[in-house]
């Protein structure tokens, strides 16, 4: 699908949007960013200056723990990336934001996103519903590291991500899921089992 068409069909999904709208308010705004594998998207210790929507590819943000990599996102196609706290507050960002693939993102600035947002009502109610949906999302994640078992984890990720098995390598979803690399290795091959 055309990039922009797929950008639309996400914020459509949170409000009604012309399309002579959009192509007048959002789409002279909107970056086309391409990044190598393994190309850094955003540094920890800088301000993460865009909310990024994934058109093409798969990345993934972490933080550094000593020389561990902890991953908190992985995020494909038609899913927003960035480093939330820094895009809001314009502070210093504590992860990298990272292509796991060759990655295209439509990105957009914590200007131009404002600017957008003060367009109308409806503009303002789709960015207050687009922060609420990834707040959400992300204390659905946060709860399910707590309150799930390694086990209960792996099935819950494997259910609902099949993509992301096929696409992603093992040691950064064990990452994610906070699973030791063997653990994950033992519950794949549970998989295999059945």
């Amino acid at each position: 699908m055309e990039p922009l068409r797929q950008f639309s069909d996400f914020l459509n999904k949170f409000a009604a949007i012309q399309e002579s709208e959009f192509n007048s308010i959002i789409q002279p705004r909107i970056q086309l960013r391409r990044f190598g594998k393994k190309e850094v998207i955003t540094y920890a210790g800088e301000t993460e200056r865009y909310l990024n929507f994934v058109s093409k590819g798969l990345a993934r943000k972490y933080f550094r723990k000593g020389d561990e990599e902890i991953i908190t996102q992985i995020s494909m196609e038609g899913q927003i990336i960035h480093s939330q706290e820094s895009f809001h507050s314009q502070t210093r960002s504590d992860y990298f934001v990272e292509a796991v693939e060759p990655t295209v993102l439509l990105s957009i600035s914590r200007e131009d996103l404002d600017d957008i947002f003060s367009t109308s009502a409806n503009m303002e109610r789709m960015g207050r519903k687009i922060v609420t949906f990834v707040l959400v999302l992300t204390e659905r994640w946060q709860m399910s590291l707590l309150k799930l078992s390694p086990r209960e984890r792996f099935i819950a990720f494997v259910q609902n991500n099949p993509e992301l098995m096929q696409r992603t390598p093992q040691k950064f979803l064990a990452s994610l899921l906070n699973i030791q690399p063997e653990t994950f290795s033992r519950f794949k091959h549970l998989l295999k089992g059945k």
